[in-house]
Parts: C-alpha cells; sequence; structure tokens
C-alpha cells in the first residue's frame, strides 16, 4: 500500500507531514492514517481500496459532510485536494483506491480515556452532548437536498441480498431478519422521520474535547439514506456499557431509561423526533442488531472464513425469540 500512500501524499500536499496509520478495528474498511506536523495532528487521511463502492458514493458522501461542515454541525470537514477535488482516484499496488483528507477532530475519543468523561463533569454532560451533536446533524440533514445519492437502507438490507450472504444453516435467523424486515417497510418515510443519517454513530466516531465537552463527528463512511431513529437506536445499544456489569436487570433498564432519557434532551434541543416512532424504539434496536449480525457475515466473507456464532448469538437469540431491548432486562443478560 505504500504506493498509493505516497501517491495521496502527493495529491493532498501531505509531503512534509508524517501520516502514521491507525491500527484498524475489526471490521474496519479503510487504511486510516493521522497526519501530524511539528507534533500536531491536523489531517485524517483515508484510502479505500475495498472495490465495493463507486466514485459517485464517496462524493455523495463528501458533500454531505461538507453540507453539514458548513452549516454548523459539529463535524470534521473535508478537505480537497490539490485539484480542489474532495475525492481522488489512486492506482497503485495492482489495485485502485480512492482517497479523501479530513481535518482532525478537535479532542479525543473517551475509550482512549479510559472510558474516564472530562474531570469535574458528570456523565450526564456528556449523554446531553451526545444527543446535541446527532440533533444537528438530523436537523441539517432534513433540509438537504444531495446532488449525489447514497444507498437507501432496502438497498443492501433487502433478502435477496441477506439470503445469499447468510448460509441456508442459519434458517431461524434468516426468517427473523425477514420478518423484521417486512415491518420496517410499513414505517413511514415522511422527510422529517428518513433522511440521510450517519448509520454508525457512536463512541468510536467522534472526539470529546476535554476541556469543553464539545463532540465532534467524523467517519460518514457507512452514511445512507434510512430513519433518523437508527442512529438514535444505535446510540441505545452503546449506551448499555455503561450498566453492562450491573447484576439487577431492573436497575440495569432504569439506567438505560435514564441515558435515552438525556440523550433526548441534547437532541431536541436541536431537532424533533417522531413520537410514534420513538414508541418504537425496540424495533428500531431490532434494525441495529440486524446491521450488526450482517456486518459480522460480510467481515467474515472477506476474510474467506466462517463466523463464530459466539460473536452473533446474543442479537441472533433477541431476533429469533423475539427478545427486545437487545436483552437488557432480561435476568441472564450478563452471565
Amino acid at each position: 500500500m505504500q504506493k498509493l500512500l505516497e501517491s495521496a501524499k502527493a495529491l493532498f500536499a501531505l509531503e512534509a507531514y508524517e501520516c502514521r496509520p491507525v491500527s484498524g478495528h475489526e471490521g474496519s474498511r479503510n487504511l486510516v492514517y493521522i497526519c501530524s506536523r511539528n507534533g500536531e495532528n491536523r489531517y485524517v487521511l483515508r484510502i479505500s481500496a475495498l472495490g465495493d463502492r463507486t466514485e459517485e458514493e464517496y462524493l455523495a458522501e463528501t458533500e454531505f459532510v461538507r453540507y453539514l461542515a458548513r452549516n454548523g454541525a459539529p463535524v470534521a470537514d473535508v478537505i480537497p485536494s490539490v485539484h480542489g477535488k474532495t475525492v481522488e482516484r489512486l492506482e497503485g499496488d495492482g489495485r485502485e483506491a480512492y482517497a479523501c483528507l479530513f481535518g482532525y477532530a478537535k479532542g479525543m475519543l473517551i475509550s482512549d480515556n479510559g472510558y474516564r468523561y472530562r474531570e469535574g463533569a458528570p456523565l450526564e454532560e456528556y449523554f446531553f452532548n451526545t444527543g446535541r451533536a446527532l440533533g444537528a446533524i438530523h436537523a441539517l440533514s432534513k433540509r438537504y437536498a444531495p446532488a449525489r445519492r447514497r444507498p437507501e437502507y432496502f438497498d443492501k438490507y433487502n433478502m435477496a441480498y441477506i439470503g445469499r450472504l447468510i448460509p441456508d444453516s442459519y434458517e431461524d435467523l434468516k426468517n427473523a431478519i425477514a420478518g423484521r424486515l417486512e415491518e420496517f417497510r410499513a414505517l413511514p418515510t415522511d422527510a422529517d422521520s428518513y433522511g440521510l443519517v450517519h448509520f454508525d454513530f457512536s463512541d468510536g466516531n467522534y472526539h470529546i474535547d476535554m476541556n469543553t465537552g464539545e463532540i465532534t463527528v467524523f467517519d460518514f463512511d457507512n452514511c445512507m439514506v434510512c430513519w433518523y431513529m437508527f442512529d438514535l437506536a444505535n446510540l441505545w445499544t452503546h449506551g448499555v456499557g455503561w450498566c453492562r456489569f450491573e447484576k439487577d436487570a431492573g436497575k440495569r433498564m432504569a439506567f438505560m431509561n435514564r441515558y435515552f432519557e438525556t440523550i433526548l434532551e441534547g437532541y431536541r434541543r436541536e431537532t424533533d423526533v417522531s413520537e410514534a416512532l420513538l414508541a418504537r424504539l425496540p424495533l428500531f434496536i431490532d434494525m441495529v442488531l440486524i446491521e450488526n449480525i450482517v456486518d459480522e457475515f460480510e467481515c467474515s466473507a472477506r476474510e474467506g472464513e466462517d463466523v463464530d456464532y459466539e460473536d452473533i448469538e446474543d442479537a441472533a437469540e433477541c431476533l429469533i425469540h423475539s427478545i427486545p431491548w437487545a436483552g437488557v432486562g432480561t435476568e441472564d443478560y450478563n452471565r
């Protein structure tokens, strides 16, 4: 990949920068480099070489990010190349790739701080700010008129594709997913409910300024047209980590209710949320579980390996047996 990296550095005038690779997490789609100069992190260079997305899709992503940044959303902006392009096509090492450059989001991942929030501030501030950052993105998305198209939910999440991806030995799981997809198709798709969303809004994709608590969001690589509730449901599922080791199911659910109400308080500072769809939060949590399962099968397929059932067991059992809230309210959740 060295030739691709050198080509990208030239196209984005990064020759004088140190470009350090970021260790990819499981299922990572891209090569990511932090570009620093004089000890300061300034940019993030992304090189995408999987070949499963078109240049038009990358252009649609960067168009959305630039729109958000220019209208005041807390996102890391796109930086154009020396040719004024937000996406550059690369060739090298026997492959084709696409490169994009982004500003470095101020702050740090909360995981890099040992999941400790900023000193002297309550976690509730963090939850509120997270909801508010998401609300600001959704508020702008509701007014967005894109020139280029990103995929819609059912372009990917349909049984023609999922049926091929997941082996027939998972018949019960496939039937459960098919049933949920029929429920999703009955959901409203008006402009206030359905639009371009992040689709991976979690604490791995935003930095926190530990001096102010401000959040800056990045990595819109998975953005697609979907229900705004998906991003909120994804936040709900990631919030479970804060109470995972609580043995009492009632206390876990009580914590999750408080957590999500604080998220919504921040979110509503920026935009409204459909009360009818909010009442169907458990269904959208199932939508998140399906995304996680599909991602596991896709990652395994890319590696030429079989899925380890333990990696999807909890989510699969919740779908098959209609266990709501991702199982958080069950007595044996953390056993």
